[in-house]
């Protein structure tokens, strides 16, 4: 894992011990970590699909962090994907954040809607990134978990075809940053915050 990445990390953790999650957060990241143990124990693999409406912020900052989280809690066989209800773009301000995190993401393509690559360990595969529908390729079309990480994309999909389980875990949206010239530190906050909620989930589910 990159050295910056694995600090950022530490300090996360570090902060969940002094600055314990609100309850109500737990409450609903608790069901998902169970979800996950479970499978390990019964040797199946675990498949996460993120949804958000348009796979373009939240969405993506919680598959790239579920699957960091993932491997340095050292539980395997996690899939992580991410998609919305319709395909946008991967927004350059959640890109920024993940590279002020630690992670190495390269852009692979141009147009509206670039591809990207983004790293945490050079020994691990890369994730592509790229905004999409949920149940576009390379996203798994059944036997997965749906994680819905935005209240629009939870009232707008009840029911998430393919999905085994399906789970809220909204979050703000730091859209409402752009253009205030404040970017940076809120994108910063959302990426902070799903981050500590996803090594909570992964410590929580290899216990």
């Amino acid at each position: 894992m990159f050295p910056s990445l694995q600090a950022t990390i530490q300090a996360l953790i570090a902060q969940n011990v002094a600055t314990p999650l609100p309850e109500d957060r737990v409450a609903l990241l608790t069901p998902i970590a169970e979800m996950v143990g479970a499978k390990q124990a019964a040797g199946d693999p675990v498949r996460m699909i993120f949804i958000c409406t348009h796979n373009s912020r939240r969405s993506h900052l919680s598959q790239v962090w579920a699957h960091a989280a993932a491997h340095y809690h050292g539980v395997p066989g996690v899939w992580t994907f991410s998609g919305g209800t319709e395909a946008t773009a991967f927004n350059p301000n959640a890109v920024q954040a993940l590279t002020d995190q630690g992670f190495v993401v390269t852009r692979e393509s141009d147009g509206a809607n670039p591809r990207y690559r983004v790293v945490f360990d050079p020994a691990e595969p890369a994730a592509a990134a790229f905004s999409k529908r949920y149940q576009d390729e390379p996203n798994p079309r059944a036997g997965f978990t749906a994680v819905m990480t935005c209240t629009e994309a939870d009232a707008g999909c009840p029911i998430v075809s393919g999905a085994e389980h399906r789970f809220s875990l909204p979050y703000q949206d730091p859209k409402v940053s752009d253009g205030s010239g404040r970017e940076p530190e809120i994108y910063r906050e959302r990426a902070d915050q799903i981050a500590r909620e996803m090594l909570f989930l992964f410590d929580k589910a290899r216990r």
